[in-house]
């Protein structure tokens, strides 16, 4: 009673978040959570003390998730020209909802958190103060939805490439870098001087073409796990 709070974690089920900066607050922490079963932790930062703490405790660095950022100047973003009858429009709250979700599911598949959204987490991001339909778009051909770019805007006013889903049918189409420069341009034309993402580091060819859109590294978050 009275103490001052030097650390906090969470546990839910075998996952785990820590947020402490002492070393040795984190230790103990981390010991007590493995004592109750906890097997995966993410550490948020490039030097992040929990690192250090994972890996003394038999924890190894697992899947890498990079922030890129790259600054937003005044003039506008070029746009490429959309190929092979796709248009590009901007979401309809009411109409679009089931053709997202569909992209989703197939763009992230084998994603371990993206590929499973629901109508229910649609509907609560679309409950928050910050989305705007008008910052996603929609690449389209015919009827079809083939592809989406749904972007952020952060109260700080950092833009970010929040989502970025590409139908596998459609591969080759160039809709990852038309729809980029899209919201780009949008978050651009909203006032926005830095845009930031979070890619997963085996996502290689969404990692080039971030390099070749001016994106560098920024910070990482790791994953660490621990056989059970």
């Amino acid at each position: 009673m009275g103490g001052a709070l030097v650390g906090y974690a969470q546990r839910d089920g075998v996952h785990a978040e820590i947020a402490a900066t002492d070393l040795a607050v984190i230790e103990q922490l981390v010991a007590e959570l493995t004592a109750r079963g906890v097997t995966t932790v993410w550490s948020h930062g490039s030097h992040s003390p929990l690192e250090t703490a994972l890996a003394r405790a038999g924890f190894t660095a697992g899947r890498t998730l990079h922030q890129l950022r790259r600054g937003l100047a005044a003039a506008k973003v070029p746009i490429p020209e959309a190929r092979d009858g796709v248009t590009i429009r901007t979401f309809v709250a009411g109409q679009d909802e089931a053709a997202l979700l569909k992209v989703n599911a197939a763009a992230f598949a084998s994603h371990p958190e993206q590929g499973g959204w629901t109508s229910a987490d649609l509907a609560a991001r679309a409950a928050e103060d910050w989305f705007d339909p008008g910052g996603i778009f929609l690449a389209q051909r015919g009827s079809d939805v083939l592809a989406f770019h749904w972007t952020k805007i952060h109260p700080d006013g950092n833009g970010e490439v929040y989502v970025i889903g590409v139908d596998p049918a459609a591969q080759g189409l160039g809709l990852g870098a038309l729809l980029l420069a899209y919201g780009l341009r949008h978050l651009a034309d909203h006032g926005c001087r830095t845009v930031l993402l979070y890619v997963d580091h085996e996502n290689t060819g969404a990692r080039a073409l971030y390099a070749r859109t001016g994106f560098t590294e920024y910070d990482r978050d790791v994953q660490w796990v621990r056989a059970e």
